[in-house]
């Protein structure tokens, strides 16, 4: 598996913004040419504290993007009241407080609150899944359905709710998939091409089938991606796997859901993807509050 993605770059720097960029490019879409309310009701020379509350549990994570959001946008102090990577059940909640000129900080609000919702958001969902398969041995794994831009902090955020990363792009491993299927001529061919090509990588081959299942384990893969297969259709690829003497790994994929993601848990299989995780994760509730300094 690939290392968990790096939050100040990811893991080749090439392949994402530091932090600072991408705050500094949100908050140029949020600003424009300037913050018209805050320039036309507040005095230059106004200070202004704030309070980022939690209104739901959860889990928080996206401080260093808000911590940057107020800095860039001129606030001189941020202290974090909480770790991240915790589940917070008691609300609200203290999660970090602001201060600096009162324009800096009604500007940064939005950009802020914008990360860290999002962020905790993905963050709190990854360990919801994380707690329905407690016990079983099996991983929780994140996808490349992510925002683009944003994959660098979505994929910590899945790490401080507890998941695993799967791949980060397409040069971290080799997933064969259906459409490389069809044009590479067959599964076995496309398995022999992948290992005599880039022999240091993994190669995980999706299977739709129990045929699959048992061509992709002849041919050598190291770990099969059963595609949206029934609990009863896992537990028979885990037979055939076992049977077969392979330590091919096998992970489930399409379909999961928290109501089904134990039962999926339940099949033998070792790792669960989630596209959700990153692609639909609701924004975590919190507020911020400012009041004269």
């Amino acid at each position: 598996m690939p290392p968990p993605a790096d939050p100040e770059g990811a893991p080749a720097a090439r392949r994402n913004q530091t932090v600072a960029d991408l705050v500094a490019r949100a908050l140029a879409e949020d600003v424009g040419e300037g913050d018209a309310t805050s320039a036309a009701l507040i005095d230059a020379r106004a200070r202004a504290r704030a309070r980022i509350s939690l209104k739901q549990p959860g889990v928080v994570f996206g401080l260093e993007p808000a911590r940057q959001a107020f800095a860039q946008a001129g606030a001189d102090g941020f202290e974090a009241r909480v770790a991240e990577g915790e589940w917070r059940e008691s609300v609200p909640g203290e999660v970090a407080l602001i201060e600096g000129p009162a324009r800096a900080v009604l500007t940064a609000e939005r950009t802020a609150l914008n990360f860290l919702c999002h962020l905790s958001g993905v963050a709190t969902l990854t360990a919801r899944f994380v707690a329905a398969v407690r016990g079983t041995g099996v991983e929780i794994l994140d996808t490349r359905k992510t925002i683009p831009g944003l994959r660098a902090l979505e994929k910590a955020a899945v790490v401080a709710g507890g998941g695993t990363n799967h791949r980060f792009g397409l040069d971290d491993a080799i997933l064969i998939k259906e459409n490389h299927i069809a044009v590479a001529g067959g599964l076995g061919r496309a398995v022999a091409a992948a290992r005599a090509a880039r022999p240091e990588l993994s190669v995980e081959v999706e299977c739709r089938t129990l045929a699959e299942v048992a061509e992709a384990l002849e041919a050598g893969a190291t770990r099969l991606l059963l595609d949206n297969m029934s609990p009863d259709e896992m537990r028979r690829a885990v037979a055939t796997r076992d049977r077969a003497g392979s330590a091919a790994a096998l992970e489930a994929s399409g379909g999961v859901s928290l109501t089904t993601v134990a039962e999926i848990a339940g099949s033998g299989v070792d790792l669960i993807s989630v596209g959700a995780l990153t692609h639909s994760a609701p924004a975590l509730d919190l507020s911020l509050l400012v009041e004269p300094a």
